[in-house]
């Protein structure tokens, strides 16, 4: 999964929220008149959150200089930002009368979205302060200048702030509007310059400028293979890793039965595309049993010109596109997929990609593999999302945020935390699973994603470390920002929802499905081989990275069973099925209490061939940092993943 960001990029660095976003509204409250510490007019209306939390007294170095360049985006409140919520709610609850009611990209517009004279009066106030207008859509302005007069603008000063060893502006106040645009400026973004970069959530992504293969031995399923020399763990004999579950074994375990997402489209954001993706989709489906793709079942919507490509690690999101396309075909083989590229990794450039899916309304069901940490998030650059999950509400349109791969992430940032956007309350976040496809493709269990990784001892006696060290998860948790939206009150258990102390808060994920390498699935490019040569490979992969475009696919099926109805804005519905044969209530121990899972894995020292030889290791299953996938909801997997009963439960 992969993180993202406005201008700079997506690794969003140390970014915080500054304050609880309102759930009805999804977008910054409008604060009274003051006064501005900078000395500028008062009767203004402050943009909660302009100003992050990294921006202290302490980490101050001083003005910034006047003519230092500033580019923004000045988003557009549109007409009814609280009715636009409303409806947004009132259109996926299927308890509402307006349930499945939904509105044209044009009725969007019409009903909600910013007036021909909002945009004008906003243009005139940015120019008149000094700015120069770059470009105008019906969500947002652009312009550019310099520092003195962004913060005429923006009424607040600029200050140059350390952080992580670098030096960047931001206000030292929040930044306002004048109180006459109080009902047009949604937020603004980029007074600030820290690099924020979307990473994609793929455990052990391979660069597609070196071949990355999988050493195996391998099992074709889960414990067709075990080799009885190597030490236990647990009590017996742990199988050896899949070799990569494929189309057929992922739509066995998740009820497909004869549902293929026909009349279905399912979008894919990412940044930048593959070069190789139409060949590589193809090339998989052949050799792993997929159907062969139709004339324009696959096309792609790319910007025109790539920006920050070494920032973002361009090349990095070759793999992701190729993982999230080959895993909605393979679950949803009849589904048309369109692919909408991002500029960059920064959250203005995928917001982009979101909102051409959403105005050209291109697809029901969105998959979006990337995301960052919440503490690098801040409620200006979430108002503008939370906007475009709600405009895609409306017109029946869901978007599916994989949740993490890093557990509670205390093993990477210190701090117990979960990603977003997958926290955000209009979005469906997808956790994941360790899955067991068996003989004959029958589902035999799941467990919540969370491994641990012992090394085979030099002697090949024992584990060294058992069980050893956490080696990925399924991200998941509570929210520190967001309310807890009102599809979870009565099912998210108070311990999860309060666990920040206060208030119940959102928490994640909601659904989930497989997404440990160690269980993953086997995906196709085209890379650089070990002769220099470009050629097309197989591995096997996982990440949440997974788990979403599988949920995707999955959505595409019942939404086929619907009779090519639209599920729109899934929670509700999601939350609504809690507690029923649809899903697999998945625990950690699903063989029951005590017994505990493993699998053994042999590993390539380079990644490529045998050359430097290999490593083998026991990963244990079902260990996810702090979170714990129980009995009813939990925090790694929502209500569970997909049962037999989970698609056929949508027909009418």
């Amino acid at each position: 999964m992969r993180s993202s960001r406005t201008r700079s990029p997506r690794a969003r660095a140390g970014l915080a929220w500054a304050a609880t976003l309102p759930l009805v509204a999804g977008a910054l409250a409008l604060g009274a008149p003051a006064a501005d510490a900078a000395g500028h007019d008062g009767g203004r209306h402050a943009l909660q959150g302009t100003k992050p939390l990294w921006a202290t007294r302490q980490a101050d170095q001083g003005d910034t200089a006047a003519s230092a360049a500033v580019t923004a985006r000045v988003y557009l409140a549109g007409r009814d930002a609280k009715g636009l919520a409303d409806y947004a709610r009132a259109v996926s609850d299927p308890h509402s009368a307006t349930y499945g009611k939904y509105l044209s990209p044009a009725q969007v517009r019409a009903r909600f979205g910013a007036t021909h004279d909002q945009i004008a009066k906003v243009t005139d106030w940015l120019k008149k302060s000094g700015l120069t207008v770059t470009g105008t859509t019906n969500r947002y302005v652009t312009v550019h200048g310099d520092a003195a007069a962004a913060e005429r603008a923006f009424a607040t000063d600029l200050h140059n702030y350390r952080k992580g060893g670098h030096i960047y502006h931001a206000p030292s106040t929040t930044a306002s509007a004048p109180a006459p645009l109080a009902d047009a400026v949604l937020t603004v973004t980029g007074l600030n310059n820290a690099p924020r970069l979307a990473k994609h959530h793929s455990s052990e992504l391979p660069p597609p400028e070196g071949v990355f293969r999988n050493s195996g031995p391998f099992s074709s399923y889960y414990g067709s293979r075990t080799d009885k020399t190597l030490p236990s763990a647990y009590g017996g004999k742990a199988p050896y890793a899949i070799k990569g579950y494929t189309g057929k074994q992922l739509r066995a375990a998740y009820g497909a039965k004869k549902w293929t997402g026909k009349h279905v489209t399912v979008a894919i954001t990412d940044a930048y595309a593959s070069p190789t993706i139409a060949q590589d989709a193809d090339k998989y489906a052949a050799r792993n049993g997929d159907p062969r793709y139709r004339r324009g079942q696959l096309s792609q919507v790319l910007p025109k010109d790539y920006t920050h490509i070494e920032d973002c690690g361009a090349a990095g999101w070759y793999g992701e596109e190729t993982l999230d396309v080959e895993a909605v075909h393979a679950v949803a083989p009849d589904s048309d997929i369109v692919y909408v590229g991002g500029a960059s990794c920064m959250d203005d450039d995928l917001l982009d990609s979101l909102g051409k899916v959403v105005d050209g309304h291109l697809a029901d069901i969105v998959s979006n593999s990337w995301g960052d940490i919440e503490a690098n998030e801040t409620p200006d650059v979430a108002a503008a999302y939370d906007q475009l999950f709600q405009q895609g509400a409306v017109q029946g349109i869901g978007f599916y945020f994989s949740s993490g791969d890093n557990g509670d992430e205390v093993a990477k940032t210190g701090t117990k935390q979960v990603d977003t956007p997958a926290n955000s309350a209009w979005v469906t976040a997808v956790g994941g699973t360790s899955l067991a496809v068996g003989k004959h493709d029958a589902y035999q269990w799941e467990t919540g994603w969370g491994t641990l990784k012992a090394p085979l001892s030099k002697d090949g006696n024992d584990w060294t470390g058992f069980p050893g060290a956490f080696n990925g998860g399924a991200g998941g948790g509570t929210s520190k920002s967001v309310a807890q939206p009102f599809y979870q009150r009565g099912i998210v258990p108070d311990g999860l929802a309060k666990a920040n102390g206060g208030g119940a808060m959102r928490t994640v994920p909601d659904i989930a499905a497989v997404a440990d390498p160690n269980t993953g699935f086997l995906v196709g490019q085209t890379q650089t081989l070990p002769d220099g040569k470009l050629g097309y490979d197989e591995y096997r992969i996982g990440g949440t990275s997974l788990a979403a475009p599988v949920i995707a696919g999955v959505q595409a099926l019942a939404q086929q069973a619907r009779h090519g109805v639209a599920i729109g804005f899934a929670n509700p519905g999601i939350y609504q099925r809690y507690g029923t044969a649809a899903y697999h209530d998945v625990t950690d121990h699903p063989l029951g209490a005590g017994r505990d899972l493993a699998v053994v894995r042999v590993d390539y020292v380079n990644g490529a061939d045998a050359g430097k030889g290999t490593t083998t290791s026991l990963r244990s299953l079902g260990k996810d940092s702090s979170l714990h996938a129980g009995v009813g909801y939990d925090d790694v997997t929502g209500v569970g993943s997909p049962g037999a009963g989970y698609v056929s439960s949508y027909r009418p």
